[in-house]
């Protein structure tokens, strides 16, 4: 037998939208969290500020929303932490290097004769419009390993492009890394 139930016998709470935390960038399976002495100060910040975070949504008034921006500050907070837990700063070489290592800033001439820097940074600190680009990047991947008067061969969707490289520099610590500029 079927039975019909009216919608106004039944009692239907809105369903409460799941927490969406968008994840951090990825590291590949097996992959040490290499970082930067600045990419490590900027999780260390940014520990800080969800500390913060948490305290300012601790004391709201009690309800959804509360626990909604404490479950999603919570699972920030321990993405945030495992990555500190696996960080292994790689500092500046002590003697001049001139070979594309983590923490490089290089300098690339592309075959349209523009010339580029990039820093070879963790997948944390990278910002690629600003000019540090991730070392599990096919740029970075590219680069790794190569010295000035080297060329190296970036593969992308429009095709395979000839990098020389021109210069490479490793910044003393608390130093910028000059960005992505063009000359």
């Amino acid at each position: 037998m079927l039975v019909h139930v009216s919608k106004a016998f039944t009692r239907e709470e809105p369903a409460e939208a799941a927490v969406v935390v968008p994840p951090r960038a990825p590291l590949p399976a097996g992959t040490p969290n290499y970082v930067t002495p600045r990419g490590l100060e900027l999780l260390r910040a940014e520990s800080h500020d969800l500390a913060r975070e948490r305290a300012e949504a601790e004391r709201a008034v009690d309800g959804a929303d509360r626990r909604r921006a404490l479950e999603r500050l919570n699972r920030r907070k321990a993405d945030l932490d495992q990555r500190l837990t696996g960080a292994v700063v790689v500092s500046a070489p002590d003697a001049p290097c001139r070979e594309v290592r983590f923490g490089a800033v290089v300098t690339v001439r592309g075959e349209s004769g523009v010339e580029r820097r990039y820093q070879i940074v963790g997948v944390d600190e990278a910002h690629p419009s600003d000019g540090r680009v991730a070392f599990v990047s096919p740029l970075a991947r590219a680069l790794l390993g190569r010295g000035v008067g080297d060329t190296a061969t970036l593969r992308t969707t429009r095709g395979d492009e000839e990098l020389e490289v021109l210069a490479v520099d490793y910044p003393a610590a608390g130093d910028p890394p000059g960005g992505a500029s063009e000359r």
